[in-house]
């Protein structure tokens, strides 16, 4: 297991929130287009049940968001 393993879809998006992302809309199926507009950067999130997994969010965080920027919020 990865060290971005267990966490949920609400632990991911407060961290997102916290880090200064913010929703902008809704994308296909079960995903979410998110903002930092300070940054410009634009993600996805899937809102899945369950844990994600470490690759997506990965993904998610892309290289705009370090994981360890990522792991110290509380």
């Amino acid at each position: 297991m990865g060290q971005l393993a267990g966490f949920t879809y609400r632990e991911i998006i407060r961290r997102l929130k916290d880090l200064g992302f913010e929703f902008h809309r809704q994308a296909a199926g079960s995903h979410e287009i998110a903002v930092n507009r300070a940054t410009r950067r634009f993600t996805t999130i899937p809102n899945h049940p369950g844990n994600m997994p470490d690759g997506t969010l990965r993904a998610i965080l892309q290289p705009d968001v370090p994981v360890d920027t990522f792991l110290k919020r509380d």
